[in-house]
């Protein structure tokens, strides 16, 4: 790839720098007759939803993986009761959604009964949305993530008190 001469590279490198700084899904700066536009992942920039049976997975090429962890998931024990608590957390850095479309239903509300491998919620990450199962069977307490927020890895999404 041959870069024009007008095109200072350490000046494309402060605008890409700008904009993950501002969470920008986009800029575009026009001087001297070029034109450079940068378009990027942003937790504002509006997601398309994608139904259930068009969900990809992410395929490692990188030697640092978005696929989710062998072991993310962490239980809980509160020290006011003897329930046991299992924290369903994020496996990637994404946008956590509870329904497959904005019309439709959320996967799983507070107070649902769940099965191990149902699906608690959607993380969109690179355009890419993954399901996100539950590892236990119990019912859902509380459900931290919030719709169409950015999460990190590790961020607990959903709370489920297991049932043994």
């Amino acid at each position: 790839m041959s870069v024009p001469k007008d095109i200072n590279l350490n000046d494309v490198k402060k605008l890409i720098e700008l904009a993950e700084k501002h969470n920008l899904a986009e800029l575009t700066v026009e001087e001297n007759g070029v034109t450079i536009t940068i378009k990027g992942f942003s937790a504002a920039a509006e997601a398309q939803y994608v139904g259930k049976e068009t969900v990809h997975h992410i395929v490692p090429h990188a030697e640092q993986s978005m696929q989710p962890q062998q072991t993310p998931h962490q239980p809980l024990t509160e020290d006011k009761s003897d329930e046991k608590l299992f924290k369903i957390e994020s496996p990637m850095v994404g946008v956590f959604y509870r329904s497959p479309s904005p019309d439709a239903p959320p996967f799983v509300d507070v107070g649902d009964t769940i099965e191990v491998g149902q699906t608690v919620g959607l993380i969109e990450a690179m355009k890419i949305f993954n399901e996100i199962p539950s590892e236990v069977a119990g019912v859902v307490v509380d459900i931290p993530g919030q719709n169409g927020k950015l999460v990190q890895q590790g961020d607990p999404l959903v709370v489920v008190r297991v049932e043994e």
